[in-house]
């Protein structure tokens, strides 16, 4: 639970969709985290009256940040963004449940995540919703305004925002993401319909070149049934 809207979504729909009691939300800050996104979160979980607990990851972090001290900000986010899934799947354990992810569909096609990461999950309930459908759902769900007016950051570190680091805003990418995937626009079209060439060729060469994190590790087929090629499913669960 990151005080954002798309882990307030999720927080949402999971006590919906299995009841209060079944849900819990771990917040997990670093000493450099916003304050207000420990608040926000605590919002969420105050309405929804699930199950919470907090968990500091700067003693975690801290070793292995101060053996790389050349580290950028790009690895130190990576490291406690994995170090948070630790956390989470440690924590399914206890709790007896299961991973809930909050990866939304923009995020994805963009590879703006971290493998093994934020984008390990067992369910990932709002991966199939743009980030522009994400605020029209947090509103309709009742996410509290504070949540849904702040602008979108994973809070890796101080000052930064999801789409200072892309740089573009999420409504003009979203629309464009449509287009190139829900409708099955070529590029040239997309540029025909009005979009910068520039800004197409970008965006479509991050979705193509991220590829690899919205699928499992690749198997090379060298038998007749290969794991993820042929062999997706048994064919009896019940034996």
């Amino acid at each position: 639970m990151s005080g954002g809207i798309d882990s307030a979504l999720v927080a949402y729909l999971s006590a919906e969709a299995l009841g209060a009691a079944q849900v819990k939300a771990l917040r997990m800050p670093y000493r450099t985290s916003n304050p207000d996104s420990l608040s926000d979160a605590q919002q969420v979980i105050d309405a929804l009256g699930i199950a919470t607990e907090t968990v500091e990851i700067t003693e975690m972090a801290e070793p292995l940040f101060k053996r790389y001290p050349e580290m950028n900000a790009q690895r130190r986010g990576n490291i406690m963004a994995r170090l948070r899934m630790i956390v989470l799947y440690d924590q399914s354990v206890e709790f007896g449940g299961l991973v809930v992810g909050t990866s939304n569909k923009t995020e994805m096609l963009l590879g703006y995540s971290t493998i093994y990461g934020d984008s390990a999950a067992a369910l990932q309930p709002i991966a199939d919703l743009y980030k522009y459908q994400i605020r029209q759902l947090s509103l309709a769900m009742g996410v509290p305004r504070s949540i849904l007016d702040k602008p979108p950051s994973a809070d890796l570190w101080e000052g930064q925002t999801d789409e200072g680091e892309l740089g573009f805003t999420y409504d003009q990418v979203d629309q464009l993401l449509y287009l190139l995937v829900d409708e099955r626009y070529r590029p040239e079209e997309c540029i025909e319909a009005g979009f910068d060439a520039a800004f197409v060729q970008r965006v479509w060469r991050q979705v193509r070149l991220n590829h690899y994190k919205r699928t499992m590790p690749n198997i090379p087929k060298l038998s007749a049934r290969t794991l993820g090629h042929d062999f997706l499913y048994l064919r009896d669960w019940t034996g």
